[in-house]
């Protein structure tokens, strides 16, 4: 199949094949996908399979340039999500939930996504999706009339996959890099709460188990070093494809605080003008919650105000901040040095999982105790390129 262009537009030559031929895993159903939106196709689908396999309930992901912004399971939506997509949050199905839920991570971030969901797309996500910015989706089935009506996004140009449930991969991948065929057995060890079983620290509750492993399916599908902050079943930041391990943590706890802090009265009360979008208005929630506004930036936000921005000073940010309890953590690769730790802390981790066999685990572990935080070793590292 031919595809639209390749990882740039200038690399008009692009196709995919199936490896066993006749045997497809997806089929494109609308639109023409670009190389970029088949991997995030493929990464995305497999990434909400085995969560959903895992934990036996929907899951969705909101994927950007081959990772996920944000991974979720279905679970209740909170009063600031149901507002920004004007939703009842008491009416709100299970499968629309887990993409709201997956969105609301890093609502910037999320901006033209390709989303994934584990279930078939029924009326009420159809309806969601048409009201955002989002270039495609994949599931393994559509409801009667969901695909005409997505049909009708982005004029015509929506990019609507249908997953085969029932495929199972070849053992090995093969790929091509400068003249050289690379082959490697396919990661097929199955993501399961016996993966937690080495609780080296603390206590491991049901609820952060679920969470951790989540965080495992998340983080075999996204590049690395990566590592995410969860919970209650979603992702709250994720740091991925950073070459130093505690930039990853310090990012993703970044992601976190900003999720936390858009729950705050003071960002709740910006009340914008009614012609301000949907994307300007959480783009602006940030830059407000991050507090370093240019001149210009403070004159049109001004502009963008029905009433004037209420105050909001480092110190209410600190104690908000306290409130943010109970997360979970994961690692795809070996948490080298204490200061991930650290670091985690300093977001309100209170689980960790990590695959250990670092030469300073001790000092990972003695920090761990020191921060009261639960660790488990999994033994798995879950590198992604």
């Amino acid at each position: 199949m031919d595809l639209r262009y390749g990882i740039n537009p200038q690399q008009h030559a692009a196709y995919v094949a199936p490896v066993r031929p006749g045997q497809w895993p997806v089929r494109v159903l609308q639109g023409s996908p670009s190389y970029i939106n088949m991997l995030d196709a493929l990464n995305s689908w497999q990434l909400v399979l085995e969560a959903a396999r895992a934990l036996h309930r929907p899951a969705a992901a909101s994927f950007k340039h081959v990772s996920p912004a944000g991974a979720a399971m279905a679970g209740p939506v909170d009063d600031v999500t149901a507002e920004l997509y004007s939703v009842d949050r008491d009416g709100v199905g299970a499968l629309t939930s887990a993409y709201l839920r997956a969105r609301d991570a890093d609502p910037k971030s999320s901006y033209g996504d390709f989303a994934a969901v584990s279930h078939p797309v029924d009326t009420e996500l159809a309806e969601l999706l048409t009201g955002v910015v989002c270039d495609g989706i994949i599931a393994p089935g559509y409801a009667p009339g969901t695909v005409a009506r997505l049909s009708r996004k982005k004029n015509g140009r929506f990019l609507i996959m249908e997953a085969d449930e029932a495929f199972v991969p070849p053992q090995h991948e093969t790929r091509e890099v400068f003249g050289l065929r690379l082959t490697q057995q396919r990661d097929d060890v199955t993501l399961s709460t016996e993966l937690l079983d080495d609780v080296v620290c603390g206590a491991l509750p049901a609820t952060a188990a679920e969470d951790l492993l989540l965080g495992l399916a998340v983080l075999r599908y996204t590049q690395s070093n990566s590592v995410c902050y969860l919970h209650g079943g979603a992702t709250l930041g994720i740091g991925a494809g950073q070459q130093s391990r505690v930039d990853c943590t310090r990012l993703a706890g970044a992601k976190t605080d900003t999720w936390w802090l858009r729950r705050h009265p003071a960002v709740r009360a910006l009340t914008f003008q009614p012609h301000i979008r949907r994307q300007d208005r959480i783009n602006w929630q940030i830059r407000f919650i991050e507090g370093d506004l240019t001149p210009d930036e403070n004159v049109r936000l001004a502009k963008a105000l029905s009433t004037p921005a209420p105050e909001l000073t480092d110190d209410q940010r600190r104690q908000w901040l306290t409130g943010l309890r109970e997360i979970a953590f994961v690692s795809d690769g070996a948490l080298p040095f204490r200061d991930n730790v650290d670091h985690a802390h300093r977001h309100g981790v209170g689980y960790i999982a990590e695959p250990g066999g670092s030469i300073r685990s001790s000092e990972v572990e003695n920090a761990c105790r020191e921060h009261q935080i639960a660790l488990t070793r999994t033994g798995l590292r879950l590198f992604h390129h």
